[in-house]
């Protein structure tokens, strides 16, 4: 066989040989799901802390916050953390993702398990299961320090909130787990705030809303 056969020819069929493509630069950008997080956090928070303060006491108005703690604070919210992970974010990765597991586990705990524990042992449990929380929360605060003030007061109230509630429940004190609403009607706010402060800056290409 003739070796002339196996060398490229310098013929305009030259640009049909097989060659590895160049990788094209991507453009695409991707959306800040920060506000999306926080802001089905701060929303789910809000509903479910105006029972726990006792603003509202008609216990019978408490389930509406289960589908919102599955579809917003929950899915909403760990779909928010998969994307910050495609960002590279880690806090917000840990933090989303988290929150969105607590809420969908806090659903299926009050739906499924509550109801068939003696009081007694609800307390002791759900007490157990908002410690946890707590402990979580009191590391993720540590890390938020990094970060802005309207994020700070996020994760410091939020960790007074479980604390609160906790000590509510294993002490089975209403005086407690009120104050613990209370602390979570403040964490909401600051919740909002910060998602609408970065979803305005960001749509605004411009500091509009500080954060400190």
């Amino acid at each position: 066989m003739s070796s002339a056969l196996l060398e490229a020819p310098a013929s305009p069929a030259a640009p049909f040989r097989a060659e590895a493509p160049a990788p094209a630069a991507s453009t695409a950008r991707l959306a800040n799901p920060g506000p999306l997080g926080l802001a089905a956090f701060a929303l789910t928070t809000f509903v479910l802390s105006m029972f726990n303060s006792g603003l509202i006491s008609n216990a019978a108005l408490s389930a509406v916050v289960l589908p919102l703690a599955l579809f917003y604070g929950g899915l909403a919210q760990f779909v928010a953390g998969l994307f910050e992970f495609r960002r590279g974010n880690t806090f917000a990765t840990t933090a989303f993702i988290s929150y969105g597991a607590f809420w969908m586990s806090f659903a299926g705990y009050v739906k499924f398990v509550v109801p068939g524990l003696p009081a007694a042992d609800a307390h002791l449990a759900t007490g157990l299961y908002l410690i946890a929380w707590f402990v979580f929360t009191l590391y993720m605060t540590v890390a938020a320090m990094k970060l802005d003030m309207a994020h700070k007061v996020v994760f410091v109230t939020l960790s007074l909130t479980f604390l609160f509630l906790a000590l509510g429940d294993l002490a089975e004190s209403t005086a407690l787990a009120h104050t613990g609403g209370f602390l979570g009607l403040i964490c909401a706010a600051a919740a909002w705030y910060t998602s609408f402060g970065v979803l305005t800056n960001e749509t605004w290409g411009r500091k509009v809303v500080p954060l400190g």
